[in-house]
């Protein structure tokens, strides 16, 4: 009884030893595959791992009936498990806009062009209160550390405006923006 397949049937069976031999036999297998796949915020060692779950359904999975040597189906397994994961992993790269938490801009007027978004680490409630009442403090001191032209400026930069449609929607010329943007940050550079 050399043949993997007697291996497979005997670990379908329940023999460990067996399964531990087809894990053992495919663990170059393994390794050669997972070097042609990348994954992201991951390393080699994800994609090894990803490939032994594949192998694992491989031999539950396996019928001798089929036309395919264990071998092949083997192979299809690990890979599609690889590629599973790789496409899982992908979709986390909107994870920011996925997350994103809307709040109201420094100031208190609610129009919908003055929002700013920040990134959702999904914190406890307590963290959230904590950077909620953070957030609202430094708030207040850039509320009062600025003029009503230079917050309505501020908003507009951290929206992505450019100097030049600041100025148009400000009614202002660009040196006019260049120069509060300049008070701006130095204001800012005090607080703390």
């Amino acid at each position: 009884m050399d043949k993997i397949e007697d291996f497979v049937l005997l670990a379908q069976q329940g023999d460990e030893q067996a399964e531990e031999k087809v894990f053992e036999n495919f663990k170059e297998t393994v390794n050669q595959i997972c070097r042609s796949y990348f994954l992201i915020d991951g390393d080699v060692e994800d994609l090894i791992q990803e490939g032994m779950i594949g192998l694992y359904k491989a031999i539950k999975n396996f019928s001798i009936v089929s036309n395919a040597s264990f071998k092949t189906f083997a192979t299809l397994c690990i890979k599609r498990q690889i590629q599973t994961a790789i496409k899982h992993a992908s979709t986390q790269k909107n994870k920011p806009l996925s997350e994103a938490i809307n709040f109201t801009s420094i100031s208190d007027n609610n129009s919908s062009d003055e929002e700013v978004f920040l990134q959702s680490n999904k914190l406890s409630p307590d963290d959230k209160m904590i950077a909620n009442e953070n957030f609202n403090e430094l708030k207040e001191k850039i509320k009062n550390a600025l003029s009503d032209m230079e917050l309505k400026i501020l908003n507009l930069y951290l929206q992505g405006f450019t100097y030049a449609e600041i100025s148009f929607k400000l009614n202002l010329n660009k040196k006019s923006v260049d120069n509060a943007l300049s008070r701006i940050k130095n204001k800012l550079s005090y607080l703390k």
